[in-house]
């Protein structure tokens, strides 16, 4: 942009810096990339973030692992993976971190075992958003009897003893990764819908909201196309502060004996069957109980600086 010689900027409605001079461009950020710009600068959580892609890059690579250690994740290596007095065996050159009370490889059963967690971890909370955000929006914006008996509906949910409600379900069925997801997600999303029907109630009056209605919108577009865009960004957050807790209670199921079935190879199991022989065999506790425990506080660490860059009441950056 260029202006008269005569003419100063200052005389002009151009915005200009603290020299006087006019800048070359001025240019807007969305809600996202602002949220990027302020989440790069998180050190913690960028951390955090390379820690979860490693924990999935052991996963899609499982199969690798396993090749490159010549030990497949079920197979029993009763003359080599066990001792004489038939314990585990430890740390070594053959097996990295050490064997099981079967004689498994537990690296190889700890990378097959990351893909069952981070499988439900994010599917089950998936679901949870998903249906709690429905049910959270028709709660708050048809409010009435609607609001009444979603509002019962959550009340009940929330009453009720997960651990009892998954135990009799696999008393009923079976376990299997399946019912691991159900169970997960029909406990997971009254707490989503609670958070979303408070956010819907604060933008149902709206000017836009309004106007959507007096142009003839139907309320399931208003919900969808208006609504919903504006609670977007708490979902995202607490999505990503949900996924360490799916994960949490996918292990603690499967520790009960109520989760993924054997000899499927899953966090929570190994720590339960290394509950009798940790003594003898710490690496067989310490190791799953490590990579459960990286991956739940880097996921939390990870959303906290989500929502501190999606949270509007920060400066602009």
């Amino acid at each position: 942009m260029t202006l008269p010689s005569s003419i100063p900027a200052t005389e002009l409605d151009v915005p200009t810096t603290l020299d006087g001079e006019v800048p070359v461009a001025i240019r807007g950020r969305s809600t996202w990339q602002l949220a990027w710009a302020r989440l790069r600068k998180d050190r913690a959580a960028i951390i955090s973030a390379v820690i979860i892609l490693l924990v999935v890059l052991m996963a899609i690579f499982a199969p690798v692992i396993a090749a490159l250690t010549g030990h497949g994740v079920d197979h029993q290596y009763r003359t080599t993976g066990l001792t004489t007095s038939g314990l585990p065996r430890g740390p070594s050159g053959t097996f990295l971190l050490g064997t099981d009370d079967l004689g498994r490889d537990v690296l190889v059963r700890i990378a097959y075992g990351a893909r069952i967690s981070l499988f439900v971890g994010v599917v089950a909370t998936l679901a949870t958003v998903a249906i709690g955000a429905v049910l959270g929006m028709m709660a708050g914006y048809f409010s009435g009897a609607v609001d009444s008996v979603i509002a019962r509906l959550v009340d009940l949910v929330l009453s009720f003893p997960f651990l009892l409600f998954a135990i009799s379900l696999v008393s009923v069925t079976h376990p299997s990764l399946t019912v691991v997801i159900i169970v997960i997600s029909v406990f997971g999303w009254a707490a989503v819908a609670r958070i979303v029907r408070g956010q819907v109630l604060s933008i149902r009056e709206k000017e836009y909201i309004e106007a959507a209605r007096s142009l003839g919108a139907s309320p399931w577009r208003i919900m969808f196309i208006d609504v919903l865009p504006n609670v977007v960004t708490q979902l995202v957050v607490y999505a990503t502060l949900l996924i360490p807790i799916t994960v949490v209670l996918e292990a603690t199921l499967s520790f009960l004996g109520v989760g993924v079935p054997p000899p499927t190879a899953d966090w929570g199991q190994m720590i339960s069957e290394s509950s009798t022989i940790y003594q003898q065999a710490w690496w067989f506790l310490v190791f799953p109980s490590l990579a459960l425990l990286i991956t739940t506080v880097s996921f939390n660490v990870l959303g906290d600086g989500v929502r501190d860059a999606l949270d509007p009441r920060l400066n602009r950056q």
